[in-house]
């Protein structure tokens, strides 16, 4: 009965944080492609095949159920994925619809048409890959009207959270954070559009002003699948013990996990 969760690299441990608050007694299979990380620069293609890749060794080990915690992932490969590639009886979810409904104040599941909501200037900071793709646009147009979106690609955001350089990391969030307020200059929400960069939530905050609301994934996340799995229990896959899977090196991806959940993490090989 275990649930999988992947990501490009470290960045998914903050959501499986929340979601082991939320899901105390549900086991989780953690798979992390530190190999090929970071994903924001490469071609839809690549990401897809990266991808699939992972999430088939998820199945492999018990999880009918894969979150990609991953918003690059989500952005470039889930919806061919979806309509594809996922066998019967299985399930990949994506985590840019949690923060949607809660940017929209919309409950899980509710289609109706899209209609004007309480935020008409949306700052979107997120990798390259998920900027390019337009996938937080799309996905937001299909339950909101009259938003206006300006999205601000945060280059080696990821690689110095990777390499443990938060000094880098901090500097680099306030620079875009300059760069993105130069296109629109009084944002009323900002969307944190990658899951490693709620480790960075407070200097976003600090950057863009308190007049801001800042909406971060994790404990979003970790809401939608508490409740789709109440809706949906029998996508609690076979898999009966926790897991940590990476293409890496475990010892070294080990290390950096302990510090980000700061408690014991062993990574074996994927």
């Amino acid at each position: 009965m275990a649930v999988g969760i992947f990501d490009s690299g470290l960045g998914g441990l903050t959501v499986l944080g929340a979601v082991e608050r939320r899901l105390p007694d549900l086991p989780l299979v953690y798979f992390g492609d530190n190999a090929h990380a970071p994903y924001g620069v490469r071609t839809a293609d690549d990401i897809f095949d990266l991808t699939t890749a992972a999430t088939e060794r998820l199945f492999d080990a018990g999880c009918d159920l894969v979150i990609l915690a991953c918003n690059t992932a989500s952005a470039a490969a889930l919806r061919r994925m979806q309509e594809g590639w996922v066998p019967k009886g299985k399930r990949v979810l994506g985590v840019f619809v949690p923060l949607i409904e809660a940017l929209t104040e919309r409950q899980w599941g509710d289609n109706s048409p899209p209609r004007e909501v309480g935020v008409k200037h949306v700052a979107l900071f997120a990798t390259p890959a998920t900027v390019r793709s337009r996938a937080f646009q799309r996905e937001l147009a299909f339950r909101a009207i009259g938003v206006d979106v300006e999205a601000q690609a945060c280059g080696g955001v990821v690689d110095a959270i990777e390499e443990g350089d938060m000094i880098l990391a901090e500097a680099l969030v306030r620079s875009h954070v300059d760069a993105l307020k130069r296109k629109m200059p009084e944002p009323d929400a900002a969307v944190l559009g990658c899951t490693h960069y709620p480790l960075m939530e407070e200097i976003f905050q600090d950057a863009l002003g308190p007049q801001v609301k800042v909406f971060s994934q994790a404990s979003l996340v970790a809401e939608s699948l508490a409740d789709y799995l109440q809706r949906r229990p029998e996508m609690i896959g076979s898999g009966t013990e926790s897991l940590f899977l990476t293409t890496g090196n475990p010892k070294a991806v080990s290390n950096r996990a302990t510090q980000f959940l700061r408690r014991k993490i062993e990574f074996t090989p994927a």
